[in-house]
């Protein structure tokens, strides 16, 4: 369908509020957008005259469109979202955010609750939540320390229930063995709430009472268990003064609120939030996209991406959400969000002049140290464009690895990044074909690619892990499949050291430097002249690394544990199994055992300790 008949089928839309989804010629979205109305919206893409520079490219894209109708404007808002969410369009700028903060949780429905720590919350009746903590506060140190100073379990609830008897930690008294009742519910409840006192930034009292127990057990000559407590008091009062920090506080009260701001520079658009939680700063984040990216208005592309980042979050929302953003954006989305999440979205008051300030300050200082560092991702992106004469700069990338060993269990990952960050909904998995030679990477990453272009939703650039054998596979593939995107290799060359370096002792006589191989230039370039492009190419070929073991030690531990005799017993599951592999004892000296010693050796049950006796016997 050409430009004209575009137009003319978006003069037929009605005058509703609604989404509109563009499609290219592979039938796949490119691009979700929502509109009081549809049909001056939808049609402002096709007219010539209402045009802007910006939506030029994704207009060469479209060959379709559809549309659906909603209720009111928020219906459309929500809808838009849901769609983006789905379908994760090109055009579109997308929340990415990995970051999570942990929490402490006691779950008041057990008999002797445990303190644990995590980073995903799910909320439910009598769990007590804790938190969120700032990054960097060692929790997990934090509550096994905790634990020792009140004599708290710290053992799984399975490891509780199936216990006969006192764990090793009782004995040399870490835990008061509530697991055979040795402590009554209601001491031991006490002594979690003493420590609940201390997370809650309420630490002087368990300060003292871990201080009084270190000079008691002092004075009964328990020296080891002194020096244990002493030591624990040392990293608890640095936690503390850390997680109570007076120069954190900010609002003079207990209040939750989320305050949000952003800072438009010449290329970039940083936004962000500052997290208030019990009147205190508890840390910062802050995101960034390109303004060529944005195919709206700032403050409609920030309505979208702050409601996004709500509907991704793992975390418990605050009380109130505090952002200044234009009468229309702040209608629509505190009637979103009181709709959906019963959370008040407010402009700052007057009186918070000076917090709007600090959000605001905090934002372009990001900006412009990543700027003067040259570290952002869009200037690597641009800068990749340009290298392959692209008519705009690449935002969809798709890097591959091969990982096997010795010819068994071969797999490949594909790793997609978009706008220089990580789409992990678009990674995936290949298990490929042992082939009879063996090691074949060249035949492995053929059949991957073959593979891959059979979904469709191809990227604007592929990479690939190696030089130009390795470029050239893919380029003969996607030949043959009449397709036309630019493939480009990181590969390592070493270089020899200067005379300077050799003098400095430097370790080894080569440096390594990391290339970018383009097929057609004669000279790679060097990535290190660029520090947003190294940054962002071996960040992703370093993911597919990561992604493509990760299957590949699963498809290993799994043929192992088949190829072993161990696979022949009657009765005995996968866990089982893998405590005979990793004890290291044979099956000839597993058969001289007892049954008891069978048991004691694996840790295992009498029944299983009796199923493997007479399998090996």
């Amino acid at each position: 369908m050409n430009r004209i008949n575009l137009l003319e089928k978006a003069k037929e839309l009605p005058k509703e509020p609604g989404c509109y989804l563009m499609r290219n010629n592979m039938d796949e979205v490119i691009y979700v957008g929502k509109a009081n109305s549809l049909k001056s919206r939808v049609s402002s893409y096709f007219n010539e005259s209402a045009k802007n520079s910006k939506t030029k490219a994704l207009v060469s894209h479209i060959v379709d469109f559809e549309f659906m109708l909603t209720g009111n404007e928020s219906e459309a808002f929500i809808v838009e979202n849901n769609l983006i969410k789905k379908y994760t369009p090109k055009y579109n700028i997308l929340m990415r955010d990995d970051r999570t903060y942990p929490y402490i949780i006691v779950n008041w429905n057990d008999e002797f609750p445990r303190l644990y720590y995590t980073r995903k919350v799910k909320p439910k009746k009598n769990l007590e939540i804790v938190g969120p903590f700032t990054h960097g506060s060692h929790l997990g140190e934090i509550v096994r320390l905790i634990n020792k100073s009140f004599l708290l379990r710290d053992c799984s609830s399975h490891e509780f229930k199936s216990r006969k008897e006192p764990c090793l930690l009782y004995q040399i008294k870490q835990c008061s063995a509530p697991c055979v009742n040795l402590i009554t519910k209601q001491n031991y409840k006490l002594d979690i709430k003493n420590a609940l006192k201390f997370l809650k930034n309420k630490p002087e009292q368990m300060l003292n009472d871990i201080e009084a127990k270190m000079l008691l057990a002092s004075e009964h000559e328990e020296f080891e268990r002194a020096a244990m407590l002493r030591d624990s008091l040392e990293v608890l009062n640095k936690f503390s003064m850390f997680s109570s920090q007076k120069n954190a506080e900010l609002l003079g009260s207990s209040e939750n609120i989320d305050m949000w701001g952003y800072f438009v520079g010449e290329k970039e658009v940083e936004w962000g939030l500052y997290l208030i939680r019990n009147g205190r700063l508890l840390g910062q984040k802050s995101f960034y996209f390109h303004l060529h990216y944005s195919r709206q208005e700032v403050e409609d592309e920030l309505t979208n991406l702050i409601y996004q980042y709500y509907q991704n979050s793992v975390d418990p929302l605050p009380e109130k959400i505090l952002a200044n953003l234009n009468s229309g954006s702040q209608e629509l989305l505190s009637n979103v969000f009181e709709n959906i999440y019963k959370v008040k979205i407010e402009k700052f008051p007057k009186k918070m002049e000076t917090q709007r300030q600090l959000v605001f300050n905090f934002l372009q200082e990001k900006q412009v140290h990543r700027i003067k560092t040259k570290i952002s991702e869009f200037d690597g992106l641009k800068l990749l464009g340009e290298l392959l004469n692209l008519k705009e700069s690449p935002r969809l990338l798709e890097c591959y690895d091969i990982a096997l060993f010795q010819g068994s269990s071969p797999t490949a990952a594909q790793i997609v990044f978009k706008d220089g960050k990580p789409l992990k909904e678009r990674y995936r998995h290949f298990k490929l074909k042992e082939l009879p030679e063996g090691n074949n990477d060249f035949a492995m990453m053929r059949e991957t690619l073959e593979r891959r272009i059979k979904h469709g939703e191809l990227p604007d650039i592929f990479i690939v892990d190696g030089g130009t054998a390795q470029i050239n596979v893919f380029i003969n593939v996607l030949k043959e499949n009449n397709i036309d995107i630019p493939v480009v290799g990181i590969a390592k060359s070493r270089n020899k050291l200067s005379r300077t370096d050799f003098k400095n002792k430097k370790s080894g006589i080569t440096k390594t430097d990391e290339r970018l191989v383009i097929p057609g230039r004669v000279n790679p370039f060097i990535l290190k002249k660029h520090r947003g492009l190294l940054k962002l190419l071996t960040g992703m070929r370093d993911e597919a690394h990561r992604f493509s073991r990760r299957l590949h030690h699963k498809l290993e531990h799994n043929r192992v544990l088949k190829s072993s005799w161990v696979d022949d017993i009657k009765g005995v599951g996968k866990v089982t199994k893998q405590k005979v592999l990793e004890s290291g004892i044979s099956k000839t000296d597993l058969a001289k055992l007892s049954i008891d010693e069978l048991k004691s050796s694996l840790k295992i049950s009498n029944n299983l300790a009796k199923l493997i006796k007479e399998a090996i016997s």
